[in-house]
């Protein structure tokens, strides 16, 4: 984040902004998203600040395992856990996060990749 604007997972860590806080580790939160997409969805976040999961492999694998407990601890069976690099890959704040997501039968959410768009279709898009 720029110098004007500071990081918002920076200032949850610091206890200068609220978060509904789901489990909190030596080096990782996990706090509830503000607008979540089901019950449930939650954020796994480094300490640390990390700018994405390819700045610092060794942070992005040690949030990977806390998301992972989590999911196991909060009896999760199925989920989506989702991070993206970039804001063409639809990465909204610049700290590396990951999007643990309960699914359900029938829950109506498409994965963010999805574009309903068949592989005919697109390889007649990429042939014109």
């Amino acid at each position: 984040m720029t110098d004007q604007q500071p990081c918002p997972f920076c200032e949850i860590n610091l206890g200068r902004e609220p978060a509904t806080f789901v489990h909190e580790w030596s080096d990782t939160i996990a706090i509830i998203q503000l607008n979540p997409v089901v019950d449930g969805h939650t954020l796994v976040i480094p300490k640390t600040h990390v700018t994405d999961f390819a700045d610092d492999p060794d942070v992005t694998g040690a949030t990977a395992r806390r998301a992972a407990q989590l999911c196991r601890d909060l009896d999760l069976v199925h989920a989506n856990l989702i991070t993206s690099r970039g804001v063409h890959a639809t990465q909204s704040v610049t700290h590396l996060h990951l999007h643990l997501v309960p699914r359900a039968e029938n829950d109506g959410l498409a994965l963010p990749w999805h574009s309903g768009r068949t592989r005919k279709a697109r390889t007649e898009e990429e042939q014109r």
